[in-house]
């Protein structure tokens, strides 16, 4: 066969030597042809056995992948005619999905062939037993179709994929999800090692991302229509509308077509294609297309090189009605990549290429303990690792784990009979709207749908689908309510026996139906008493919001309260209504008579102040007027007694004392707007002591009833008594009550009358409470913070960002005053001001502290006034200073 081969090469020459020489001298044709021929007689061809190993009857991955790698052997060859070596085929058929079909084909190409590396096979189940059988017997296994990460884990060091891992997709589907904010996300997928082996990778990313995945749908490989039919239908029964599909395109085409006419390739729906079937798209047909569309998909980038062109110019001369897929490329450039790596090792071997170490009986062995074990392979697969080389799918550079690097992905979106780019996602960048020559790690990771061009969604939509939807069935959501005797003005449940019907009303009610008006899309629902909180004493709200939990109830509404451990198996929305825990005790009226009352309005720093002030402004006024006002003249203790008499009296005004110099009227005019503020001042205090606080509460701290052991009460069934025993309280002081009419009754009784003392609950009950007692009992501080009342949903319910939304709007208009209006007008029979709320610190006492800034003025009025006066007196006696040598004291 060589011979043949030598002598068809030598004509070939021989013929272009004959042609040359009729154009130029025939001496040196002669001479060409001459050294051409020898240098080729001189070269020694070493073949080198090459396994493919291929389902015939796979279409997209298996025909195609041996076109190219037939194309990519003849034109690699054609370019590197100086090479040695020369890369034999040996294809080995095999049955799709038959794990043991394709192990007898390696063990054949090993054993009997010889062959030096395998190409194939198709998918990672049947590579994942290729590969032990490869690292066995040191022959590389070359995969040009085989995605799944599993494969990454075995470590293999013969294992080279030259197609992309299903991770990095994967990836890019998670910067979909969150550029739409969609939560919950159904995979489907075959029970295959391919469809298997993307789930890990799914579900980091889903945690990564925040989004649940709450079903997996498997679908075998070999499925019967009305098998995805049934699946189809199970899925359509569920609330979440964003489907992963990652399936072959055999069975993937199907499940389309059956989805289509299940109805599910319609508005709401969100179809997001791995690219195991959009690489292969120019390959469906019109029908297949025709039930896709709207679908979104994660696409293999191929860049539109001249490499590229000129290939797919070569295929068409070849195979007109084709088109090359994205694996067919890969197998092209894996042929190219295996072609050089041979010639590589067969330079480092020293010429040494035709040998392998065999172990085994006979010649046609297939028994797993008789393997041959390859002497090259090593050099092989290290040759491979480090061959780089400008492919045509992109560049072919393989990483440190013997894996294609990452590559670009496009996102397209399937309308009409193909498709549209919507974008492009990298691993650097993350999602961008196109790929521009100045894009690097250096920018930010973007997962914005701004970067995306529109999308058409199923049904020809334009709208972003919420990726969610209420059940398609005629069931409607049950939302659970608490039964309870007490309060009923937030929840009251009444059953009509002749009719056997249940009427529910209340505020928590009509804010519900409120909230849930404000959707925008409708939900049908419907209120189912919760009949075990009137049947069972012990029965509580943890029992309400339980069952949501365990799928009885799809939400609770009424008076629940947000509290930290209900939240760890349920969700809640938004609150509605004011936070809080307080206590509420009965008042009493204090008949003391204390005869000091009238000198608590002031503390005693500013009334020793204030007399200071009305001292020093005696004694000013006496040294501005006795000079020149006769009033303020006689006996020293007269002169002492009208100084300070005219200083006292301004407190009532009642001064009568005539004042002749301005600078004294001066003073006289800032001292009476000081003593104006203070006894305005004053006889507010007072009158606030003297009425005010004729109502005291008759408990005023929390530590008093734990200290003298009184007992309190709580509302039944509520959180309250947890809250209680962790304040310190033992449980013979707790007492739970139902009615208004109850705790009224315990708090009149009090604590040593087999009462209470105390109540505590949260503020909504107990402002109702004081709305129709509010002469008996007040509310004290402090309050203890909660979260209000909310609406009660399953863990990750989408319906909750939506709810909340609703409730922020309905609260924030005039629906809610109405709401409030009609259940709790009750409030307007109390006075607003009246004593329902009372500080700890109800005797309050002004100070200096108040006041410093009028005693300051004050002070600097008389400094000004003494000055002025000293400097008139000095000027005008100034010559009887001179004349008594400098003393004032003989005038």
């Amino acid at each position: 066969m060589r011979f043949l081969r030598l002598i068809f090469l030598n004509l070939l020459l021989i013929n272009a030597a004959i042609a040359s020489l009729a154009r130029n001298s025939k001496t040196s044709a002669i001479t060409a042809a001459i050294k051409l021929f020898q240098k080729r007689s001189m070269l020694k061809i070493i073949p080198v056995n090459v396994g493919l190993i291929l389902d015939e009857q796979d279409y997209w991955v298996g025909q195609m992948g041996y076109r190219c790698i037939k194309m990519a052997l003849s034109s690699f060859y054609d370019t590197h005619q100086n090479y040695n070596t020369r890369l034999v085929l040996h294809t080995k058929d095999y049955k799709h999905y038959d794990v043991v079909s394709a192990a007898s084909a390696a063990i054949h190409l090993i054993n009997n062939v010889e062959v030096k590396a395998i190409l194939g096979p198709l998918t990672s189940t049947e590579t994942q037993f290729v590969i032990n059988l490869g690292t066995k017997a040191q022959v590389p296994i070359i995969s040009y179709s085989a995605t799944s990460s599993f494969l990454s884990s075995l470590g293999s060091p013969y294992f080279i994929r030259a197609t992309q891992r299903d991770v990095h997709q994967v990836r890019a589907i998670g910067a979909l999800i969150q550029a739409f904010g969609w939560k919950e996300v159904v995979p489907i997928h075959g029970n295959d090692e391919y469809g298997r082996g993307i789930m890990p990778d799914l579900v980091d990313m889903l945690q990564g991302i925040n989004a649940r995945m709450p079903y997996q749908s498997v679908i075998n490989p070999l499925a019967t229509d009305d098998q995805i039919l049934e699946e189809l239908y199970k899925l359509k029964t569920m609330q979440t509308r964003v489907f992963i599909v990652h399936l072959w395109p055999n069975i993937g085409v199907r499940f389309f077509l059956k989805a289509k006419e299940a109805g599910m390739i319609s508005e709401d729906y969100v179809w997001i294609l791995t690219n195991g079937m959009t690489d292969l798209l120019e390959s469906f047909d019109h029908n297949a297309l025709e039930s896709m569309q709207g679908v979104l998909g994660v696409k293999t980038y191929i860049p539109r090189t001249q490499e590229l062109k000129n290939f797919t110019s070569r295929w068409s001369m070849n195979f007109k009605h084709d088109h090359p897929n994205v694996y067919g490329l890969w197998a092209y450039d894996a042929t190219f990549a295996l072609a050089k790596a041979a010639e590589e090792a067969f330079i480092s071997s020293a010429n040494d290429f035709s040998s392998s170490k065999i172990s085994k009986s006979n010649s046609t062995s297939t028994d797993l303990d008789d393997l041959a074990v390859s002497n090259i392979g090593p050099k092989l697969v290290q040759a491979v690792s480090k061959t780089e080389f400008r492919g045509l799918p992109g560049d072919f550079s393989l990483n440190k784990e013997g894996e294609l690097k990452p590559s670009i992905y496009q996102i397209i979106n399937l309308v009409g009979n193909g498709w549209k780019d919507v974008g492009f996602w990298t691993a650097e960048n993350g999602l961008m709207k196109d790929l521009k020559g100045n894009f690097s790690s250096g920018s930010a990771y973007s997962t914005s749908k701004i970067n995306l061009r529109a999308i058409i969604w199923p049904g020809d939509s334009f709208s972003v689908p919420k990726g969610w939807v209420i059940p398609a069935s005629d069931r409607k959501l049950r939302i659970g309510v608490p039964i309870k005797d007490g309060f009923t003005e937030f929840v009251k449940v009444q059953k009509d026996p002749d009719s056997d019907t249940t009427k529910v009303t209340g505020y928590c009610i009509d804010v519900f139906d409120a909230v849930m008006a404000k959707l925008p899309y409708y939900v049908s629902y419907e209120y189912v008493p919760f009949w075990q909180m009137k049947e069972t004493a012990s029965s509580s709200y943890n029992d309400l919001t339980y069952q949501v939990y365990l799928g009885d109830y799809d939400a609770v509404v009424g008076d629940v309260t947000i509290v930290a451990n209900r939240s760890l198996y349920i969700d809640y929305t938004l609150p509605f209504t004011e936070s809080g825990v307080t206590m509420v005790v009965p008042v009493k009226e204090n008949h003391t008579k204390r005869a000091w009352l009238f000198m608590k309005p002031l503390t005693w720093d500013l009334w020793v102040m204030t007399c200071c002030f009305f001292v020093l402004i005696a004694f000013i006024i006496w040294v501005l007027e006795h000079r020149v006002n006769e009033e303020f003249r006689g006996p020293p203790l007269h002169q002492a007694g009208t100084a300070l008499y005219h200083s006292f009296s301004t407190m009532v005004f009642a001064h009568s004392e005539n004042i002749l110099s301005n600078p004294a009227r001066f003073v006289m005019v800032v001292w009476i707007f000081v003593v104006l503020i203070l006894t305005q001042s004053y006889t507010a205090s007072l009158t606030s002591m003297l009425t005010v606080q004729q109502l005291q509460p008759a408990v005023k701290s929390i530590n008093e009833l734990i200290k003298n052991r009184d007992s309190v009460a709580y509302q039944q069934g509520s959180f309250v008594e947890g809250l209680l025993k962790q304040l310190g309280f033992k449980e013979k002081q707790l007492k739970p009550y139902k009615t208004c009419d109850e705790l009224d009754e315990l708090l009149s009784k009090g604590s040593k009358s087999g009462g209470v003392s105390a109540v505590f609950d949260e503020v909504p009950y107990m402002r109702l409470f004081l709305a129709q007692h509010c002469q008996k009992y007040s509310m004290v501080q402090p309050s203890y913070k909660t979260g209000g009342f909310g609406f009660v949903f399953p863990k990750d319910s989408p319906l909750v960002p939506d709810v909340s939304r609703a409730i922020l709007s309905v609260t924030e208009g005039e629906k809610m005053v109405e709401i409030e209006k009609e259940w709790f007008n009750t409030q307007d029979n109390c006075d607003s001001s009246s004593s329902n709320k009372v500080s700890y610190d109800y005797e309050f006492s002004l100070g200096l502290e108040s006041f410093w800034g009028l005693f300051l003025i004050a002070g600097l009025a008389t400094v000004v006034a003494l000055v002025v006066f000293l400097v008139q007196f000095m000027s005008k006696h100034w010559h009887i200073w001179k004349q008594n040598n400098g003393s004032f004291w003989i005038r």
